[in-house]
Protein backbone atom coordinates (compact mmCIF):
# COMPACT_ATOMS: atom_id res chain seq x y z
CA UNK A 1 0.00 0.00 0.00
CA UNK A 2 1.74 3.14 -1.16
CA UNK A 3 0.33 6.63 -1.26
CA UNK A 4 1.39 9.02 -4.13
CA UNK A 5 2.30 12.73 -3.32
CA UNK A 6 3.38 14.68 -5.93
CA UNK A 7 6.79 13.06 -8.05
CA UNK A 8 7.08 11.00 -4.87
CA UNK A 9 5.68 7.42 -3.65
CA UNK A 10 5.78 6.22 -0.39
CA UNK A 11 4.42 3.50 1.98
CA UNK A 12 2.27 3.26 5.10
CA UNK A 13 4.62 4.16 7.57
CA UNK A 14 6.89 6.84 8.27
CA UNK A 15 10.16 6.24 10.23
CA UNK A 16 10.91 9.59 12.38
CA UNK A 17 14.24 9.87 13.25
CA UNK A 18 14.63 13.04 15.63
CA UNK A 19 16.42 10.27 18.24
CA UNK A 20 19.10 9.98 16.21
CA UNK A 21 22.08 11.87 17.42
CA UNK A 22 20.13 11.87 20.85
CA UNK A 23 19.50 8.81 22.29
CA UNK A 24 21.01 6.53 18.91
CA UNK A 25 24.28 6.74 17.62
CA UNK A 26 25.84 6.09 14.01
CA UNK A 27 25.99 2.11 14.65
CA UNK A 28 22.59 2.17 16.46
CA UNK A 29 21.14 4.44 13.51
CA UNK A 30 22.53 2.24 10.49
CA UNK A 31 20.67 -0.66 12.36
CA UNK A 32 17.52 0.49 12.58
CA UNK A 33 17.33 1.86 9.29
CA UNK A 34 18.26 -1.66 7.74
CA UNK A 35 16.08 -3.28 9.41
CA UNK A 36 13.16 -0.97 8.71
CA UNK A 37 14.06 -1.04 5.24
CA UNK A 38 14.21 -4.74 5.15
CA UNK A 39 10.76 -4.89 6.86
CA UNK A 40 9.74 -3.12 3.98
CA UNK A 41 9.94 0.47 5.50
CA UNK A 42 10.77 2.92 2.41
CA UNK A 43 10.24 6.66 4.40
CA UNK A 44 12.63 8.52 6.57
CA UNK A 45 11.58 11.91 8.20
CA UNK A 46 14.20 13.93 9.61
CA UNK A 47 15.44 17.76 10.29
CA UNK A 48 18.19 19.63 10.30
CA UNK A 49 17.06 20.60 14.05
CA UNK A 50 17.43 16.68 15.34
CA UNK A 51 20.17 15.98 17.09
CA UNK A 52 21.86 18.86 16.43
CA UNK A 53 22.23 18.39 13.14
CA UNK A 54 23.64 14.84 14.25
CA UNK A 55 20.08 12.78 12.50
CA UNK A 56 21.01 14.05 8.97
CA UNK A 57 24.58 13.42 9.40
CA UNK A 58 24.22 9.39 10.50
CA UNK A 59 21.65 9.45 7.93
CA UNK A 60 24.05 10.26 5.53
CA UNK A 61 26.56 7.70 6.69
CA UNK A 62 24.07 5.32 6.67
CA UNK A 63 23.42 6.19 2.35
CA UNK A 64 27.09 6.45 1.94
CA UNK A 65 27.44 3.05 4.04
CA UNK A 66 25.05 1.77 0.98
CA UNK A 67 27.05 2.91 -1.85
CA UNK A 68 25.01 5.93 -2.14
CA UNK A 69 22.10 3.71 -2.99
CA UNK A 70 18.46 5.61 -2.31
CA UNK A 71 16.04 4.55 -4.70
CA UNK A 72 14.49 2.26 -2.49
CA UNK A 73 14.07 5.12 -0.09
CA UNK A 74 12.38 8.30 0.31
CA UNK A 75 13.87 11.44 2.75
CA UNK A 76 12.37 14.04 4.37
CA UNK A 77 13.70 16.82 6.26
CA UNK A 78 13.06 19.60 7.70
CA UNK A 79 14.41 23.95 8.34
CA UNK A 80 13.38 26.68 10.01
CA UNK A 81 12.12 25.85 13.60
CA UNK A 82 12.68 28.68 16.67
CA UNK A 83 15.02 26.52 18.43
CA UNK A 84 17.34 26.22 15.95
CA UNK A 85 19.69 28.45 16.58
CA UNK A 86 21.24 29.11 13.10
CA UNK A 87 18.56 28.59 11.25
CA UNK A 88 15.84 29.63 12.94
CA UNK A 89 13.37 31.42 10.70
CA UNK A 90 12.01 31.04 6.81
CA UNK A 91 13.41 34.33 5.57
CA UNK A 92 14.60 33.38 1.97
CA UNK A 93 18.43 33.30 2.42
CA UNK A 94 18.25 31.47 5.66
CA UNK A 95 16.21 28.90 3.85
CA UNK A 96 18.74 28.38 1.05
CA UNK A 97 22.14 27.75 3.43
CA UNK A 98 19.65 25.73 5.49
CA UNK A 99 18.78 23.54 2.48
CA UNK A 100 22.63 23.36 1.44
CA UNK A 101 23.67 22.20 5.16
CA UNK A 102 20.97 19.36 4.93
CA UNK A 103 22.36 18.27 1.26
CA UNK A 104 25.80 18.36 3.07
CA UNK A 105 24.96 16.09 6.35
CA UNK A 106 22.70 13.80 4.14
CA UNK A 107 25.09 13.67 1.46
CA UNK A 108 22.73 14.08 -1.29
CA UNK A 109 22.22 15.99 -4.49
CA UNK A 110 18.12 16.60 -3.61
CA UNK A 111 16.31 16.71 -0.94
CA UNK A 112 12.97 14.67 -1.44
CA UNK A 113 10.79 16.06 0.39
CA UNK A 114 11.28 19.56 2.78
CA UNK A 115 9.14 20.92 4.79
CA UNK A 116 9.37 24.24 6.63
CA UNK A 117 9.61 23.10 10.13
CA UNK A 118 7.25 25.88 12.09
CA UNK A 119 5.51 28.71 10.03
CA UNK A 120 7.27 32.05 10.12
CA UNK A 121 4.39 34.46 9.85
CA UNK A 122 6.97 37.71 10.10
CA UNK A 123 7.69 36.56 6.21
CA UNK A 124 5.36 36.98 3.33
CA UNK A 125 3.89 33.82 2.10
CA UNK A 126 5.38 35.37 -1.24
CA UNK A 127 8.59 35.37 0.16
CA UNK A 128 8.58 31.84 1.60
CA UNK A 129 6.79 30.26 -1.81
CA UNK A 130 9.16 31.60 -3.74
CA UNK A 131 12.20 31.21 -2.65
CA UNK A 132 11.36 26.98 -2.32
CA UNK A 133 10.34 27.48 -5.87
CA UNK A 134 13.69 28.19 -6.81
CA UNK A 135 15.40 24.99 -5.07
CA UNK A 136 12.72 22.94 -6.50
CA UNK A 137 13.27 24.57 -10.28
CA UNK A 138 17.40 24.50 -9.13
CA UNK A 139 17.00 20.58 -8.57
CA UNK A 140 17.65 20.69 -5.04
CA UNK A 141 14.23 19.48 -4.00
CA UNK A 142 11.80 17.47 -5.29
CA UNK A 143 8.55 18.42 -3.77
CA UNK A 144 7.42 20.88 -0.37
CA UNK A 145 5.48 20.26 2.57
CA UNK A 146 4.37 22.19 5.59
CA UNK A 147 4.24 21.78 9.09
CA UNK A 148 3.36 23.09 12.22
CA UNK A 149 1.52 25.96 10.29
CA UNK A 150 -2.33 27.66 10.82
CA UNK A 151 -5.52 26.37 8.83
CA UNK A 152 -5.13 29.98 7.44
CA UNK A 153 -1.78 30.40 6.80
CA UNK A 154 -1.75 27.33 4.71
CA UNK A 155 -4.93 28.05 2.70
CA UNK A 156 -2.76 31.59 2.13
CA UNK A 157 0.11 29.16 0.96
CA UNK A 158 -1.86 26.94 -1.44
CA UNK A 159 -3.58 29.88 -2.90
CA UNK A 160 -0.52 31.80 -4.12
CA UNK A 161 1.13 28.96 -5.31
CA UNK A 162 -1.75 28.11 -7.42
CA UNK A 163 -2.38 31.84 -8.10
CA UNK A 164 1.39 32.17 -9.25
CA UNK A 165 2.65 28.91 -10.80
CA UNK A 166 4.92 28.19 -8.03
CA UNK A 167 5.77 24.85 -6.73
CA UNK A 168 3.11 24.19 -4.01
CA UNK A 169 2.87 22.22 -0.72
CA UNK A 170 1.99 18.53 -1.39
CA UNK A 171 1.70 17.32 2.49
CA UNK A 172 1.12 18.41 5.66
CA UNK A 173 3.01 17.26 9.25
CA UNK A 174 0.38 18.06 12.37
CA UNK A 175 0.87 17.14 15.96
CA UNK A 176 -1.91 14.33 15.82
CA UNK A 177 -2.62 10.85 18.04
CA UNK A 178 -5.16 9.18 19.98
CA UNK A 179 -3.65 11.65 22.60
CA UNK A 180 -3.62 15.06 20.75
CA UNK A 181 -7.01 15.19 18.75
CA UNK A 182 -7.65 18.78 18.47
CA UNK A 183 -4.17 19.49 17.28
CA UNK A 184 -5.12 18.40 13.54
CA UNK A 185 -9.04 17.42 13.89
CA UNK A 186 -11.27 20.61 12.97
CA UNK A 187 -10.12 23.74 10.56
CA UNK A 188 -6.96 22.15 9.81
CA UNK A 189 -8.17 18.73 8.77
CA UNK A 190 -10.67 20.87 6.44
CA UNK A 191 -7.80 22.50 5.21
CA UNK A 192 -5.56 19.19 4.22
CA UNK A 193 -8.61 17.74 2.84
CA UNK A 194 -9.65 20.72 0.71
CA UNK A 195 -6.21 21.13 -0.97
CA UNK A 196 -5.92 17.06 -1.04
CA UNK A 197 -2.91 17.04 0.96
CA UNK A 198 -1.14 13.92 2.11
CA UNK A 199 -1.03 14.14 6.00
CA UNK A 200 1.72 12.86 8.06
CA UNK A 201 1.32 12.96 11.73
CA UNK A 202 4.00 13.52 14.01
CA UNK A 203 4.01 12.10 18.07
CA UNK A 204 2.04 9.37 16.22
CA UNK A 205 2.45 7.49 19.76
CA UNK A 206 2.29 10.49 21.97
CA UNK A 207 5.93 9.90 22.34
CA UNK A 208 5.51 6.31 23.42
CA UNK A 209 2.70 6.82 25.73
CA UNK A 210 0.70 4.77 23.07
CA UNK A 211 2.86 1.67 23.15
CA UNK A 212 1.57 0.91 26.29
CA UNK A 213 4.82 0.41 28.49
CA UNK A 214 4.18 4.27 30.16
CA UNK A 215 1.73 2.98 33.12
CA UNK A 216 1.16 4.50 36.63
CA UNK A 217 4.37 2.85 38.83
CA UNK A 218 6.18 1.32 36.06
CA UNK A 219 9.82 2.43 35.64
CA UNK A 220 10.46 2.87 31.80
CA UNK A 221 14.12 3.39 29.96
CA UNK A 222 13.35 6.32 27.66
CA UNK A 223 14.27 9.68 26.91
CA UNK A 224 10.63 10.63 26.96
CA UNK A 225 9.67 9.77 30.06
CA UNK A 226 9.24 13.48 31.51
CA UNK A 227 6.70 14.20 27.89
CA UNK A 228 4.94 11.52 28.79
CA UNK A 229 3.87 12.11 31.95
CA UNK A 230 1.24 14.10 30.94
CA UNK A 231 -0.57 10.96 29.60
CA UNK A 232 0.37 9.20 32.40
CA UNK A 233 -1.84 9.91 35.32
CA UNK A 234 -4.57 11.56 32.77
CA UNK A 235 -8.59 10.26 32.70
CA UNK A 236 -8.21 10.48 29.47
CA UNK A 237 -5.11 8.26 29.40
CA UNK A 238 -6.29 5.43 31.42
CA UNK A 239 -9.60 5.53 28.91
CA UNK A 240 -7.58 5.11 25.55
CA UNK A 241 -4.77 2.43 27.29
CA UNK A 242 -8.22 0.43 28.50
CA UNK A 243 -9.58 0.42 25.20
CA UNK A 244 -6.60 -0.59 23.47
CA UNK A 245 -6.00 -3.44 25.76
CA UNK A 246 -9.51 -4.83 25.58
CA UNK A 247 -8.32 -4.85 21.49
CA UNK A 248 -5.26 -5.80 21.73
CA UNK A 249 -7.06 -9.18 23.54
CA UNK A 250 -9.70 -9.61 20.79
CA UNK A 251 -6.96 -8.97 18.18
CA UNK A 252 -3.65 -10.25 19.35
CA UNK A 253 -2.22 -7.06 17.97
CA UNK A 254 0.27 -4.61 20.04
CA UNK A 255 -0.63 -1.48 21.67
CA UNK A 256 1.46 0.47 19.37
CA UNK A 257 -0.07 -0.87 16.01
CA UNK A 258 -3.18 -0.41 16.93
CA UNK A 259 -2.63 3.12 17.56
CA UNK A 260 -1.18 3.51 14.12
CA UNK A 261 -4.15 1.61 12.46
CA UNK A 262 -6.42 4.06 14.46
CA UNK A 263 -4.59 6.87 13.11
CA UNK A 264 -4.11 5.50 9.30
CA UNK A 265 -8.12 5.37 9.15
CA UNK A 266 -8.51 9.50 9.95
CA UNK A 267 -8.78 11.92 7.19
CA UNK A 268 -6.20 12.46 4.73
CA UNK A 269 -4.09 10.51 6.61
CA UNK A 270 -1.13 8.97 4.26
CA UNK A 271 1.59 7.41 7.04
CA UNK A 272 1.78 8.15 10.73
CA UNK A 273 5.53 8.90 12.00
CA UNK A 274 6.82 7.10 14.50
CA UNK A 275 10.48 6.03 15.65
CA UNK A 276 12.53 3.13 16.86
CA UNK A 277 15.11 3.64 19.74
CA UNK A 278 16.17 0.06 19.00
CA UNK A 279 15.56 -2.58 15.88
CA UNK A 280 13.21 -4.71 18.54
CA UNK A 281 10.72 -1.22 18.77
CA UNK A 282 10.44 -2.03 14.63
CA UNK A 283 8.16 -4.89 14.48
CA UNK A 284 4.81 -3.24 15.73
CA UNK A 285 5.34 -0.10 13.97
CA UNK A 286 5.51 -2.29 10.68
CA UNK A 287 2.94 -4.38 11.56
CA UNK A 288 0.52 -1.75 12.09
CA UNK A 289 -0.48 -1.33 7.85
CA UNK A 290 -1.58 -4.77 8.00
CA UNK A 291 -3.91 -4.23 10.98
CA UNK A 292 -7.44 -4.15 9.85
CA UNK A 293 -9.35 -2.80 13.02
CA UNK A 294 -13.24 -3.18 12.92
CA UNK A 295 -15.78 -0.39 12.54
CA UNK A 296 -16.59 -0.97 16.51
CA UNK A 297 -13.04 -1.28 17.31
CA UNK A 298 -12.02 2.23 15.39
CA UNK A 299 -15.51 3.82 17.39
CA UNK A 300 -14.65 2.66 20.92
CA UNK A 301 -10.53 4.33 20.48
CA UNK A 302 -12.93 7.66 19.36
CA UNK A 303 -15.08 7.54 21.62
CA UNK A 304 -12.30 6.61 24.80
CA UNK A 305 -9.63 9.56 23.10
CA UNK A 306 -12.62 12.29 22.76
Amino acid sequence: MTTTIGSLSVGPLCLGTNIFGRAVDSPGTARILDAFVAGGGDFIDTADLYGGGLSETYIGDWLAGRGGRRDDVVIATKVGFPQNEVYKDLKPATIRAAVDGSLSRLRVDCIDLLYTHHDDEEVSVADIVTTLDELVKAGKVREIAASNVSPERLTEFMEYSAAEGKAAYVALQPHYSLMSRDTYEGPLADVAEKFDLAVFPYFALAMGFLTGKHRPGAEVDSVRTGGVAQYVNSERGAKVLAAMDAIAAETGAELASIALAWLSSRQQIAAPIASARKVEQLPPLLAASSLTLTTPQLDTLTTASA
